[in-house]
């Protein structure tokens, strides 16, 4: 079968698409024929090497999948060949095939395309993690969303507007915030000239964001911790600006608010049935059309260069997905 495969960090160029044999399948495991690989900008630090936690050599990028089971352990009776599924899987997605653990799987809404459903596991799963569990975001709470654009940031400003939130959409182009408006945002703040701080508390009456979701660090983090309201809670969900920045502890103090950090993959693994329960709910609101998945991008397994390459140069809108 194809695969995308890295077999030493770097840029996306450095990757090969190679012929390989079909993965084995195991006990408890069931084998899936991809459709579509969503990409998360965890894809590009992996194959860079500035992942947390790296896969031995060679190994196939890509977190997140839909498609069909098409063979299924004796022990396994969850699922039957010819189910559509969705799921995440840390990385091993970028290929025609995959083994994957039967209860790791979820069925594939019908009223989604492949390309949705393999897009919804990570970006949806974090953003409500962080909103339910991490910020417990309250209606009628003001939240900031950075990055709103991208895959993390669109889906925390539609759970924020499900979640009866005011949400600030906060990106980097005219273009980003047009999406962003158009999953709900009530207010737009276009930060490619650098501030941030001032306009958001000319939107709140001087007093700040309750909760804001920062996927971008660098020094969008410092202007974050300096227009936070009294007591409000700092997400932090990722470093796409590239420096990982210092906590400034007397604005913590002084403004008592709590900055948290948001580990969804160690959450979903230590709390399972949490997760599960935060999917239920997810997928009701897939149903009642409070949530969109927007695909912004998606290209051939052979364009899988330009595919990370999109996310590694912020020109990401949406999900970017690759079709298998």
């Amino acid at each position: 079968m194809k695969a995308v495969l890295c077999e030493s960090f770097g840029p996306a160029e450095n990757l090969t698409l190679a012929d390989i044999a079909p993965p084995q399948l195991l006990p408890g495991h069931v084998i899936v024929d991809i459709r579509s690989c969503a990409l998360n900008f965890p894809d590009v630090l992996m194959v860079e090497g500035k992942y947390q936690s790296l896969p031995p050599f060679p190994f196939t990028p890509g977190g997140e999948f839909a498609g069909v089971v098409s063979e299924i352990a004796d022990d396994v009776t969850s699922w039957q060949v010819g189910d559509a599924v969705f799921g995440a899987c840390g990385h091993g997605a970028m290929a025609e095939k995959i083994s994957v653990a039967a209860k790791a799987l979820r069925p594939k809404p019908e009223a989604m395309s492949f390309a949705q459903a393999s897009g919804i596991s990570t970006t949806y799963g974090t953003s409500y993690y962080a909103l339910k569990q991490r910020a417990n975001l309250r209606p009628a709470e003001t939240l900031l969303v950075l990055g709103a654009a991208g895959g993390v940031g669109l889906a925390a400003v539609e759970l924020g507007k499900a979640m009866g939130a005011r949400v600030i959409a906060a990106a980097s182009s005219a273009e980003k915030l047009r999406v962003a408006q158009q999953a709900g945002a009530d207010e737009l703040i276009d930060y490619s000239d650098g501030e941030l701080k001032d306009k958001v508390k000319a939107l709140t009456d001087g007093k700040g964001a309750d909760v804001i979701y920062d996927p971008v660090g660098g020094p969008m983090f410092d202007q974050c911790m300096r227009c936070v309201n009294w007591e409000g809670r700092v997400l932090i969900v990722g470093f796409v600006g590239g420096d990982i920045p210092k906590v400034p502890t007397n604005l913590i103090l002084l403004k008592s608010c709590q900055v948290v950090g948001v580990f969804y993959g160690a959450f979903s693994g230590r709390f399972p049935a949490e997760n599960q329960q935060n999917f239920a709910e997810l997928i009701d609101m897939f149903s009642r059309g409070d949530l969109k998945a927007l695909v912004g991008g998606e290209y051939a397994l052979a364009d899988y260069v330009e595919a990370l390459n999109c996310l590694s140069q912020r020109r990401a809108v949406g999900k970017i997905v690759v079709n298998i």
